[in-house]
Parts: structure tokens; C-alpha cells; sequence
């Protein structure tokens, strides 16, 4: 898709989805890595980074904090690292919407000594940081709400933080937080996180602990509800590559196990697989229980589904993988009865609140939706309605919803530009594989 995107995408009724995609990087791994390559001593090679806004916004503000981040060939980046809190003691960073980054910086600049303030797009302003912003001070932090109370845009100041102290924060509203203080803490000496309720998305904490492994620090945790951080320097493991996206995965595969129903049609997506790090890739365990073939190698990942046969519906807690729980909902629209995908309220603290969006969306294509507090109850539409999808300005929006081609209807999707936050070619690829009915 072009830079210059029009303000709408039409998809005929597509028939099936078949072929091959080479996935970009994941957007999760993307920004831990840039940022814990920034604060290690040494240099690193970032190997296929993600290229998108997200991984833009966070090199911008690495950059603006006297990180070195020196593009390479193809898609890899030389980072050099400055071993510890950032130089720069003074700037402003835009970060759009990117959580990603908003999030882990928060921390790390509160452990730098300098005076900082963090914006970003009137959503990000919508999206909360008071769980964190609260723990933070609670360590001494010196942070300040420039907007609204417990979001951004915040305005960091000079302070010295507690070192080797237990730090509080709630689990339940975004693991995002939890990942922003494990980072940072080996910037002021280690410590130990205690989570209060429930930690969500715990795969994406794991994920943050197996990268930071990766850079020479081995923080631990008993069960889920703490942590330790040990006082030690990010060391740089000299190169590093960044898998496939997972929750892009989820699209092609999802395609290809509707596809399947129908005949002969398989879609592979290659990059991630059976060695990922990311929780996104247990979406495939959702396709096999809806009845889909799934074939797994080391960085391959394949889907159909068995011809003439409908997909099963699905009642699962899918609060590991919030992201592609998404894409499940669409999915269930092409089930043999009424779906119930629970333990997703964090879906509400998003790109935008994505348990209404996609409630207002499915019932535009003729499903029965129940939307729960925490919860999203999808029966299948009789007959397919043809219709115009808003995406909010989210990517995850614009993505599922191409899926509902297949439901032998046309689609708009309204701003099909928003995929550049994590998938600037998505369209692209979608297009690719997919053959029209005539």
C-alpha cells in the first residue's frame, strides 16, 4: 500500500486465501529490544526490525536521548548502547501511539536524572498510566500529569529514586507497566515488583523477561505476582534478530483455516513458529479447537482447515492473547454456532476501545453481538450484510476486518492507512493471496 493511502479500501468477495507471507518484525519485540540495546553497554545489531510508526517513534526518541541508532542494510540497525541512564538530561518526545514505547520510557526516564515530557495522539492521552505513574513516585519519582489526572502528557523531572525497594503495581489493567518497571529497575540498583489482582497478558511479560535475559540481566518471579530484579548492567549479546509478528500471523492463518472450509487452500506465514517468544503464536491452539489443521515448524507456521466442513464455535478465556482474540471474533463468524470469547476488558485500554469497536463493526456484517464488561458474545450472521467498516485509526481493526471478504460479501474499510503502526504492506500481502470470486 501506498504511503499515500486513500481514505478508503474496497474488497471484493473473496473467494479463498492461499500462498505464502514473509512476516515483518514483531512491534512488541521491536521496542524492548531498541530500548534495552540503548541502555546496554556496547554496541548491538538489530537484525529485521520492524518498519513501521510504532519502531519510528521509539528510534526518534532514542535518538533525541543520545542513543546511536544507525540504520543498516535490509532492515537492521546498529545501536550503541550508553550503558546505563540516558545523557541527554533534557527533552521533549512525541511518541504517538505508540504504548510500546510510552510505557518503558516513562520508566527509564524516571530513572535518568533529567527533566522530560512524553506526548503523543489524542488517544494515547485516552489510554491510562496512573498504575504506573502512582508506583513510580511511590519509589520517589518526580512525574507530572500535563493533561488529564492518570494519563498523558507527563512532564518527568529530576529525582533520585529508592534503589533495592519492593515496588507495587496493579496487574489488571495493562502488562505494560509491569514491563516498564522490570526494565528500568537495573538503572537504580534492581528490586522487587509485587503485583496487586491479577496480571493480564502474562505471555507478553515473559516475553520481556526472556529479552532482558538476553542482555545479561535474569530477573525472576514467584508464580506471577513477583518479581526480582537483580542490581546488574544490560550487556549487549552483540547481535540479535527479531522474529516474525505473531499477531500480524494471526490474519494469514485465520484466513487460511476459513479458506480451508471450502477446498483446497493453505496459507503459510513464515518468521515465527514453534521457537517464538511471543504469546500470540498459541492463536493456533484457537484454530484447532474451531476444527482447523495447523502445522508448525522452527520459523514456519501453516493453517487449512478440512473441505466441506464449518469451523466450531469457540468459548475460551483469551486473556494471553488479547491481540489476536481479535481476530478469533472474526473468525467466529464463519463458526456453526455462537461463540464466547471471555477475560478481555483490557481490550477497552487499546488504540481505542476495542471491545465496542468490534461489536459495532460485526453487527454491520449481520452477527448477534453481546458485549460484556469484559467479554464479547459473537453469533454468525445468517446471510453476510456487505458493509463499511470504521477502524477507529486502529491497525488491529483494519486487519481483522479484511477477513470479512470472505464471507462471499464486499468491504470498506474506512483509513486503511492506520496498518502502518505495525504492518505498512499488510494490504499489500492480503491482496496478494487472495482470489475474488467471480
Amino acid at each position: 500500500m501506498s504511503p499515500l493511502a486513500p481514505d478508503h479500501l474496497d474488497l471484493a468477495p473473496i473467494g479463498r486465501v492461499s500462498g505464502t507471507v514473509r512476516l515483518p518484525g514483531s512491534k512488541s519485540i521491536s521496542n524492548r529490544v531498541l530500548l534495552l540495546a540503548a541502555l546496554a553497554h556496547g554496541e548491538t545489531l538489530v537484525r529485521d526490525l520492524l518498519d513501521s510508526d510504532d519502531t519510528a517513534h521509539m528510534l526518534q526518541a532514542l535518538g533525541k536521548l543520545g542513543v546511536s541508532c544507525t540504520p543498516e542494510a535490509g532492515r537492521d540497525y546498529r545501536v550503541t548502547g550508553v550503558g546505563g541512564a540516558f545523557p541527554v538530561k533534557a527533552a521533549d518526545l512525541f511518541l504517538g501511539n505508540a504504548g510500546t514505547a510510552v510505557r518503558p520510557l516513562t520508566a527509564a526516564l524516571a530513572c535518568s536524572g533529567g527533566r522530560y515530557r512524553l506526548s503523543g495522539v489524542p488517544r494515547m492521552h485516552e489510554r491510562p498510566i496512573r498504575d504506573l505513574v502512582d508506583t513510580l513516585r511511590e519509589l520517589g519519582a518526580d512525574i507530572k500529569y500535563l493533561g488529564q489526572e492518570g494519563y498523558p502528557p507527563l512532564e518527568i523531572g529530576p529525582a533520585a529514586l529508592a534503589r533495592g525497594v519492593t515496588a507495587r503495581v496493579r496487574g489488571d489493567t495493562s502488562s505494560q507497566f509491569v514491563t516498564a518497571l522490570l526494565m528500568a529497575l537495573p538503572l537504580i540498583g534492581g528490586g522487587t515488583i509485587t503485583i496487586d489482582g491479577d496480571l493480564v497478558s502474562k505471555p507478553y511479560v515473559e516475553m520481556t523477561l526472556n529479552l532482558m535475559r538476553r542482555f545479561g540481566v535474569t530477573a525472576t518471579r514467584a508464580d506471577w505476582s513477583r518479581f526480582q530484579v537483580p542490581g546488574a548492567y544490560y550487556r549487549s549479546p552483540g547481535e540479535i534478530h527479531v522474529e516474525g509478528d505473531a499477531s500480524s500471523a494471526s490474519y494469514f492463518l485465520a484466513a487460511g483455516a476459513i479458506s480451508g472450509t471450502r477446498g483446497a487452500a493453505v496459507v503459510r506465514v513464515e518468521g515465527v513458529g514453534r521457537s517464538s517468544i511471543q504469546g500470540d503464536v498459541r492463536f493456533t491452539e484457537v484454530l484447532e479447537r474451531m476444527g482447523a489443521t495447523v502445522r508448525v515448524g522452527d520459523r514456519w507456521i501453516e493453517a487449512t482447515a478440512p473441505a466441506g466442513s464449518r469451523l466450531h464455535a469457540l468459548d475460551a478465556d483469551l486473556n494471553h492473547i488479547p491481540d489476536a482474540a481479535m481476530t478469533a471474533a472474526i473468525v467466529a463468524l464463519f463458526a456453526d454456532g455462537p461463540s464466547v470469547l471471555r477475560n478481555i476488558g483490557n481490550l477497552r485500554v487499546k488504540e481505542t476501545d476495542r471491545l465496542a469497536a468490534l461489536a459495532t463493526e460485526l453487527r454491520k456484517l449481520g452477527a448477534e453481538v453481546e458485549e460484556g464488561a469484559d467479554h464479547l458474545g459473537v453469533t454468525p450472521p445468517r446471510d453476510f450484510r456487505p458493509a463499511t467498516i470504521d477502524t477507529y485509526d486502529d491497525h488491529r481493526m483494519a486487519m481483522c476486518f479484511s477477513l470479512a471478504a470472505l464471507g462471499g460479501v464486499a468491504v470498506r474499510i474506512n483509513n486503511p492507512g492506520c496498518v502502518r503502526k505495525t504492518f505498512p504492506d499488510y494490504f499489500d500481502e492480503f491482496l496478494r493471496l487472495a482470489v475474488f470470486e467471480r
